[in-house]
């Protein structure tokens, strides 16, 4: 139950993406915004961690440590996510070819970075002394939020399947 009430939290904390667009007439409180929620994030998914993930002290000991590598990293993975976002924002109702082109480019740089630090950090964990089990939960549970993130992105922004006001529908 305590679970499911965290999943809830981090759900609507995530909610404030539909705001992004009217705070975006003031570029530096945007982005103080931006790291606000972001900042927010962290700490929720630090306490859904906590509860899933149910380790003892020594496995807690070698978890956290690691842990904090690994979020600092996907931090910046996540700094270029955020930058394609507000390109993706700003550009939508001009979008050239170039920009699709650059953002798609973009995004598939973003997902493979994002993998590539899981990857490194799956050995990180198990070089810190926690199973392949221990590290597995928790892929599997950061994949899950990391999917439910993508969803409420994915919800939150324009699609470009649906015509801009005042531009002609694709060729």
């Amino acid at each position: 139950m305590k679970m499911t009430m965290l999943l809830a939290g981090v759900l609507l904390s995530l909610g404030v993406l539909s705001n992004v667009s009217a705070a975006q007439s003031s570029e530096p409180s945007l982005d103080s915004y931006i790291e606000s929620v972001r900042a927010d994030l962290r700490a929720d998914k630090v306490a859904i961690i906590t509860e899933a993930m149910q380790l003892n002290d020594r496995e807690s000991k070698a978890f956290w440590p690691v842990y904090r590598k690994y979020e600092a990293d996907v931090r910046k993975v996540n700094d270029q996510r955020v930058a394609l976002i507000k390109s993706y924002s700003d550009k939508f109702a001009t979008m050239t070819d170039a920009d699709a082109k650059a953002m798609i480019d973009q995004s598939i740089d973003f997902e493979s970075r994002r993998t590539e630090v899981k990857k490194k950090y799956a050995k990180e964990f198990q070089k810190a002394g926690l199973s392949s089990l221990t590290v597995a939960k928790f892929l599997q549970l950061e994949h899950r939020l990391d999917l439910l993130v993508d969803l409420q992105i994915a919800s939150e922004l324009p699609s470009l399947l649906i015509k801009p006001t005042g531009q002609s529908a694709p060729h």
